[in-house]
C-alpha cells in the first residue's frame, strides 16, 4: 500500500512476518500515532518517510503482537503473589515451598498457593488434608491444582470456612464433587463447583493487592510479547479495575473480556449495552460459561466412561435443557457466547445448545466459540465449521497433558483429542492461547507446541500424534489474526498492515525457519502496543523509537 501522512518512525533492515496474505513478508514498517503507515522493502519505506526517525532492526524478526485468545489476567497477577506449586514432583516438594512461602505471612492468614498437579508425582492419586496438617495444624492452606478445577485444603480450612463439611454429610453439589475416603468423610480436595463450599469463605484481597497483581500481570505478559488478552470470565469489579487503569494510563494491553456467567456484568452488560474498544483497550461483549471440568481431575464430561477411573463420566455443570436455556439468554442480549469444554460429552453438549439457539433466534452475534475444545467425538468435528463455531485452544495443554492424557482415555479417544489438523481439515478456525495462569504465559511456548508436539526435551520423537501438528504460518495465524478474529477484531488487529493498530513485538531469532528445537531459546527483544515501546530486553534499548 502507497505511503500517506508522516511517520513518527520506521523500521527497517528486518525480516517482517505480516500475516497479511497481500504481502506475507516484509523488510520494514512506518508507523504514526497508534497505527501502520506502511509495509514494504526498506527502500520503499525510507523513500517515503526520508526524514522519520529510522530504528535499524539489524536483520531481527518482527510478528505481529501476539494475541492470547484464554487467559485469567488478575489470577495471573495473584498467582504471583501466592506460593508457586508449578514443577513440584512430590507432596513433601509442595510442603517445602509452602514452609517457605509461609514465612512472609502474618499470624492467622491464609496461606494460598496454585500449581499442584498429582499427575507429576510419584503416587497419582489425590493428596489428602493430613498431608497438610502435620506442617500447618493452625494455618488454613487453600492450594489451586493446576488446571483451576480442584483444590486442597487442611483441616484447619475446613474448620474455619465450612465446618458442617466435618460435622456432618454434606452432598455433593451440581456440577461438583468432594471427594472422600471409604467412610464418606472428606479428605480436603474439592472438585469444579464443590470448590466454592470453601472459596466463598477465604478473605478477599484488598483492592491495593488487586491493583498490584494487575499491574504484575501486565508486566509479565508485555515481556513475552503479549498485546493482547482475552481474559476468560471477569467479575464487574474486575472489568472496572480495568476501566480505572486505563484511564491512568497505566494499562496498555487489549483486553477482551468475557464476563463470568450470568452475574452482575452480564445484567450490565445485557441492559447497558457492550464496552467496545474502550480507547482502543477494552471490549466487553461476550460471555464465559463452563459446561464441565478439567481432564487432569476427572472433571471433563465424558460420553463414556474414563478408560482409567471405570464407571466415572466426569461431571456436567449444568443439566443440558438448563444449559441450553442459558445460551439462548445470552443470544438474546447480542453476546458471543464463549463455553469451556473440554470433554467429548461436553463438547457435543454445548454445541447442541448452541445449533439449537441459532435454529430458535436466527440472527445472532455470532463467532461463538468452544473454549478448549481438547476432547471431541468424531462427529462433532464437522459442526464447528457447519455453525460457524470457533475453536479457542490451548497447544500447550496437550505437552502437559500428553503423558496421561491417553491412560484417561484410552487410544481410541486420544486421536480426538488435542486435535489443531482434525479441525482445520473439516474447517473450522482456530484461535490460540494459554489458559494462563494455568500454563506459561509465554507465547512461543504455544507456538512451539503447536508445530512439534513435542515437551521441551523433543520428547516423543516426531512429537506425540504428530499428525495434527500445524505449520508454522498456521500456529503464528491462529496467536495473532486468528485471536483477533475470535474477538471481532480483525479489521483493527492480528496482522501487520497499514491502517491496524502498530502492535507488534521484535524477535531475536526467526521463528518460521529455524530448527525446531531452537524456538524454545528464542527471546522477545521488544513489544510495542500502538506504536509505544511498552518493553524491551535490556540489551535491546535501541529498538525502541524516542518520542515526544
Amino acid at each position: 500500500m502507497g505511503a500517506y501522512g508522516q511517520a513518527d518512525y520506521v523500521l527497517v533492515g528486518g525480516r517482517l512476518y505480516t500475516v497479511d496474505p497481500a504481502q506475507p513478508i516484509a523488510e520494514a514498517m512506518a508507523v504514526q500515532g497508534e497505527r501502520i503507515l506502511m509495509v514494504g522493502t526498506s527502500e520503499q519505506v525510507l523513500a517515503a518517510y526520508p526524514n522519520a526517525q529510522r530504528i535499524d532492526l539489524d536483520g531481527y524478526v518482527v510478528v505481529p503482537g501476539f494475541i492470547d485468545a484464554h487467559a485469567h489476567l488478575m489470577g495471573l497477577g495473584l498467582n504471583r503473589m501466592q506460593a508457586d506449586l508449578t514443577g513440584t514432583r512430590s507432596v513433601q516438594e509442595v510442603l517445602e515451598r509452602l514452609k517457605a512461602f509461609a514465612t512472609s505471612l502474618p499470624e492467622g492468614a491464609w496461606l494460598l498457593g496454585r500449581g499442584w498437579d498429582q499427575n507429576d508425582w510419584p503416587v497419582k492419586a489425590f493428596p489428602t488434608r493430613y498431608m497438610l496438617d502435620a506442617a500447618f495444624p493452625d494455618r488454613p492452606v487453600w492450594l489451586v491444582r493446576i488446571d483451576g478445577h480442584a483444590a486442597w485444603a487442611n483441616t484447619a480450612a475446613l474448620q474455619q470456612a465450612a465446618p458442617e463439611l466435618l460435622a456432618t454429610f454434606v452432598a455433593d453439589p451440581p456440577g461438583g464433587r468432594i471427594v472422600r475416603d471409604a467412610q464418606g468423610i472428606p479428605t480436603g480436595v474439592f472438585i469444579d463447583a464443590a470448590m466454592e463450599l470453601v472459596a466463598r469463605h477465604i478473605p478477599r484481597p484488598t483492592e491495593a493487592v488487586l491493583e498490584e497483581a494487575l499491574q504484575r500481570a501486565v508486566t509479565e505478559v508485555h515481556r513475552y510479547g503479549l498485546t493482547g488478552v482475552h481474559d476468560a470470565g471477569a467479575d464487574w469489579d474486575t472489568i472496572q479495575r480495568y476501566w480505572r487503569a486505563i484511564d491512568r494510563d497505566a494499562l496498555r494491553l487489549r483486553l477482551y473480556v468475557m464476563v463470568d456467567g450470568l452475574g452482575e456484568a452480564f445484567e450490565h452488560i445485557c441492559t447497558q449495552g457492550p464496552i467496545l474498544g474502550y480507547k482502543g483497550y477494552l471490549t466487553v461483549r461476550s460471555v464465559k460459561f463452563y459446561i464441565d471440568g478439567a481432564l487432569g481431575s476427572r472433571g471433563a464430561a465424558l460420553l463414556a466412561e474414563y478408560s482409567d477411573d471405570p464407571e466415572n463420566q466426569g461431571l456436567l455443570r449444568y443439566a443440558p435443557e438448563v444449559f441450553a436455556e442459558m445460551v439462548q439468554q445470552a443470544m438474546r442480549c447480542g453476546l458471543q457466547v464463549n463455553t469451556h469444554a473440554i470433554g467429548d460429552r461436553g463438547v457435543r453438549v454445548v454445541l447442541d445448545a448452541y445449533e439449537q439457539a441459532l435454529q430458535t433466534l436466527g440472527r445472532t452475534a455470532g463467532r461463538h466459540r468452544v473454549e478448549h475444545a481438547q476432547v471431541i467425538a468424531p462427529p462433532d468435528f464437522a459442526r464447528f465449521a457447519a455453525l460457524g463455531v470457533i475453536a479457542s485452544m490451548q497447544p500447550t495443554h496437550a505437552i502437559s497433558d500428553m503423558y496421561w492424557a491417553e491412560d484417561r482415555l484410552g487410544p481410541e479417544r486420544v486421536r480426538g483429542a488435542y486435535a489443531w489438523r482434525t479441525l482445520l481439515r473439516h474447517g473450522a478456525r482456530l484461535a490460540f492461547g494459554s489458559d494462563f495462569p494455568v500454563e506459561s504465559p509465554n507465547p512461543l511456548l504455544g507456538f512451539y507446541a503447536a508445530v512439534t508436539r513435542q515437551d521441551a526435551q523433543g520428547w516423543p520423537p516426531g512429537g506425540w500424534y504428530p499428525e495434527e501438528r500445524l505449520t508454522r504460518e498456521e500456529a503464528l495465524r491462529a496467536f495473532t489474526l486468528g485471536a483477533a478474529y475470535a474477538a471481532f477484531q480483525e479489521d483493527e488487529l492480528g496482522s501487520l498492515t497499514p491502517g491496524k493498530y502498530a502492535d507488534f513485538v521484535v524477535l531475536s531469532q526467526d521463528i518460521m525457519t529455524i530448527p525446531p528445537e531452537e524456538i524454545l531459546q528464542t527471546q522477545v527483544l521488544a513489544t510495542f502496543v500502538g506504536g509505544q515501546c511498552v518493553f524491551h530486553h535490556e540489551a535491546a534499548a535501541g529498538l525502541c523509537p524516542k518520542l515526544p
